[in-house]
């Protein structure tokens, strides 16, 4: 394999993770993250970083690995049957907040490379990612400065990159079983290598830097608001759909199961604390039955400026 592509990829994603984890400190102001290193029996290893029990964030993880196998697992090799008996490496930085106020949205951040080769010897790369928010209340201007910062970062790739990722967004973060949208969206691309390598790496860095700049500023708009009991029962109801989400359809989550991951790590993403209710259905006309006009794809920046 090229390992001048990969070693590139890789310090970028490191330095991607301890710039992101010292933001969330500041954040959060107070708790940090405790790291844990691993290692993988079949090759490879990375870095595992979570935050407990902050004055902002109830449990947050930023995790970096660089794995690499024999043969590529199913969920990376449906799409592509030909390279399932390739040997492959895998490098990923993957984020998931889960805040104390309900208040502030849940979100993931996701950025990762894979290289293989095919069967006459050829290497094979492509870039994946993305990132997502999950609010429990949401306010109209937070999705919109969201989904702003999102279509600025995507324009110097193209004014048709931030319509096909918003969409490929809200259909892959979709429960099926439920006829909903996890959160109100983002970007997700995948399978990215058109244009070279110097292209999609930099649009890679594009997603992974442009994520604080989305999510810090609903953090502290929302951070201060009082919330009472309610607000906590149906937080913790909801979080019961992110867990769904990732334990049904998320690629990522079933990529690391099936490619022998650290299980720990993998499952960081799920929740601290959630609760499941069986049939429940919010009050009419209540602030937690407006929740569901949100689960459905819309158009965010239809009448909005461009953020330059």
């Amino acid at each position: 394999m090229t390992q001048t592509r990969i070693e590139a990829v890789a310090a970028y994603l490191t330095a991607l993770q301890d710039r992101l984890c010292a933001a969330l400190e500041a954040a959060d102001g107070g708790a940090r993250f405790v790291e844990d290193l691993w290692q993988r029996a079949d090759g490879g290893g990375g870095r595992t970083r979570v935050l407990k029990q902050g004055g902002v964030f109830e449990q947050g993880g930023v995790n970096f690995s660089h794995v690499h196998g024999a043969r590529l697992p199913p969920a990376a090799s449906a799409a592509r049957p030909q390279l399932a008996d390739g040997a492959w490496t895998a490098l990923g930085v993957s984020l998931v907040l889960h805040p104390r106020n309900p208040y502030v949205p849940t979100t993931h951040l996701n950025v990762r490379y894979f290289e293989t080769r095919a069967a006459d010897g050829e290497a094979v790369w492509w870039f994946g990612g993305g990132f997502d928010l999950t609010p429990y209340y949401p306010f109209d201007e937070d999705i919109v400065h969201w989904h702003g910062v999102a279509r600025a970062l995507c324009a110097p790739f193209g004014a048709d990159v931030y319509p096909r990722c918003k969409r490929w967004c809200d259909e892959y973060f979709y429960l099926r079983h439920r006829g909903e949208t996890r959160g109100v969206g983002g970007l997700f691309f995948d399978d990215l290598d058109a244009g070279g390598f110097e292209r999609c790496f930099a649009f890679q860095r594009a997603v992974g830097d442009g994520f604080l700049d989305a999510y810090l500023p609903i953090v502290e708009k929302r951070k201060n608001i009082q919330f009472g009991e309610a607000e906590r029962e149906f937080q913790l109801y909801r979080r019961g759909r992110y867990v769904e989400f990732n334990l049904v359809y998320d690629r990522g989550t079933l990529f690391g199961l099936q490619s022998g991951g650290r299980a720990e790590s993998i499952l960081m993403s799920l929740p601290p604390r959630v609760r499941f209710e069986y049939a429940y259905a919010p009050p009419p006309g209540s602030a937690e039955a407006r929740l569901a006009e949100y689960l459905q794809p819309r158009d965010w920046l239809a009448s909005a400026p461009r953020q330059e």
